[in-house]
């Protein structure tokens, strides 16, 4: 059977899985069910946790891994009493930062939640709303407010990216599908010429790509072999000739595509990093 691996925490979770995959990806061959319990909240909730840890670990036969993000001292020595391997992710570092720093660790909750009164939480929100409108070319009249501008076949990555960076670093960033009518000649499209610094090419292997759109258009010439390396190909010679920074997605998870873009735009502008509007 499987080992459990729960993720714990008194907000959303996210921290505690992120924290926990991030580890656990670091040893082959597990074989693991990811249970995320956000929002824990008070005594009666981890009492019934730890119930639920120890069942799974005697149904299953071995300890469960437990990734916990909880503040409260009370419940984190609660959470403790369950049979589950307990990785305690902020206790790790609470003891040593409170020696270095000279201060004791508050147990307030919830403290570094986004509020929608925050500027960043704000700027992150409106980041979405342009993402959403500007997916696929939809307004290229709005170009000019992006902070990146997504250039690449269709099925190559460009909406999600668009939306993490969105999401996590409140950049505007807008996405332009490279067409047939696009590509052979070498040149931008007219919508894409005055935004040279702005763009960034999103390109994948062919074959990759064949099987993502076979998965959506079986069968059509949009998602045959030949087409798809067609479109790679030509969109690739058209990033070399326009001296465009790109990334193959191929290989790379969201999250490494969107540091990766951070960085090269970074590096283009002299280091100043991005900023809306500019």
């Amino acid at each position: 059977m499987p080992r459990t691996v729960f993720y714990v925490s008194d907000s959303t979770g996210i921290t505690a899985r992120t924290l926990g995959q991030s580890l656990l990806a670091q040893f082959e061959g597990l074989d693991l069910e990811h249970v995320t319990v956000p929002f824990v909240a008070d005594a009666a909730a981890v009492r019934e946790l730890v119930a639920r840890i120890d069942h799974t670990g005697r149904q299953q036969g071995v300890q469960p891994l437990v990734f916990s993000t909880l503040v409260d001292s009370e419940l984190r020595r609660l959470l403790a009493t369950s049979s589950g391997c307990l990785l305690d992710i902020l206790g790790v570092f609470r003891a040593s930062l409170e020696q270095v720093l000279g201060v004791a660790a508050t147990d307030q909750v919830g403290g570094a939640r986004p509020r929608a009164s925050d500027a960043s939480y704000q700027q992150r929100i409106d980041a979405v709303h342009f993402a959403l409108d500007n997916d696929d070319g939809a307004r290229l009249s709005q170009y000019g407010m992006a902070d990146v501008i997504l250039v690449g076949v269709s099925r190559c990555g460009k909406t999600p990216t668009c939306l993490y960076l969105a999401l996590q670093f409140g950049l505007f960033a807008a996405n332009y599908p490279l067409t047939e009518e696009d590509l052979g000649s070498l040149k931008l499209p007219r919508a894409l010429e005055p935004f040279h610094a702005k763009l960034f090419g999103l390109t994948i292997e062919p074959e990759r790509l064949t099987a993502i759109r076979q998965a959506r258009r079986p069968g059509s010439k949009y998602a045959s072999a030949r087409q798809c390396s067609l479109e790679v190909t030509e969109a690739e010679a058209l990033f070399r000739q326009q001296r465009l920074p790109s990334v193959d997605t191929t290989e790379l998870s969201i999250e490494e595509i969107s540091v990766r873009i951070i960085e090269r735009l970074g590096d283009r502008r002299g280091g100043a990093g991005l900023s809306h509007g500019r």
